[in-house]
């Protein structure tokens, strides 16, 4: 298993490609991630060409069992996001 790869990590690497700073390369990664982030949470679909998409999807509401106590719990519906790799980084990861 490899390491985890975090924020700081891909600033990072879009700095060393892009021959940005690491001070001009933050508010870039933040931009894409703020567009997506709010395309979402409107309910939009986010499909980036050979590497996947983001959509929301609805988990409906159902029973659910406390295992402390043994009662039945009512969970609400919620929305949450998913991401679906694309063909090219499935291959990549193979």
């Amino acid at each position: 298993m490899g390491k985890t790869v975090n924020k700081a990590d891909i600033v990072e690497a879009v700095a060393t490609k892009t021959g940005m700073s690491k001070k001009e390369a933050g508010p870039a990664v933040d931009a894409v991630l703020g567009s997506i982030t709010e395309a979402l949470a409107v309910g939009d679909k986010v499909q980036l060409t050979g590497f996947g998409a983001f959509q929301v999807r609805e988990r409906s509401a159902r029973m659910a069992r406390n295992p402390r106590t043994g009662a039945s719990v009512r969970v609400a519906a919620t929305r949450i996001p998913a991401f679906k790799a694309g063909k090219a980084l499935k291959d990549a990861v193979k």
